[in-house]
């Protein structure tokens, strides 16, 4: 159980709230979940979170499965179940092999190669060290070009800050669900 009232808990949304949680619904979510429904307590903080993680999620110059494996590193770095349950379904609709979210899930390298092998280095060294070298971030601004390096960054902020959310509010998954270890 969620340590706030979410809000669908809610016995009398406020116009705002029930406004972003249409523009929500309206978006390419498609439906309201995640720290979302936390979030809407706060109307005016609520707006702006969801418009920056649309963007961030279906609008960058990164590819859905580069999104998604980045995602998926946030996600287990901070060890936010229900974020890693709903990215780890994403993944896999992405294109992203079994194998390669498993060893995600694990900790261990993905058999990847390429890009997709640097972006995983790049959001595991960012949120372990809150840097990168210059040779790996050389590498990706060469390879995606210094907007979608920016977009990389912010990616991993946000989902940083949804994981936060989930984890403090205790926005956990349905019963059931294959829980990460800590």
């Amino acid at each position: 159980m969620a340590r706030i009232a979410l809000y669908e808990d809610l016995v009398d949304p406020s116009p705002a709230q029930r406004a972003i949680a249409g523009a929500i619904i309206a978006g390419p979510r498609g439906k309201l979940v995640g720290p979302l429904r936390a979030v809407l307590r706060v109307p005016a903080l609520a707006g702006p979170w969801q418009q920056l993680g649309a963007h961030l999620r279906y609008d960058t110059a990164l590819s859905p499965r580069q999104s998604e494996i980045v995602i998926l590193v946030v996600a287990r770095h901070w060890s936010s179940q229900l974020e890693w349950q709903i990215h780890a379904r994403e993944a896999a609709d992405a294109g992203v092999e079994a194998a390669v979210i498993e060893a995600i899930r694990a900790g261990t390298a993905p058999l990847l190669t390429g890009i997709d092998a640097d972006l995983v280095d790049f959001a595991r060294t960012l949120l372990a060290s809150g840097d990168v070298s210059d040779a790996l971030h050389a590498r990706l601004a060469s390879a995606l070009g210094e907007p979608a390096l920016v977009e990389l960054v912010a990616l991993i902020g946000y989902y940083t800050m949804v994981a936060l959310m989930l984890n403090a509010q205790a926005i956990l998954p349905p019963d059931g669900a294959t829980p990460l270890a800590g």
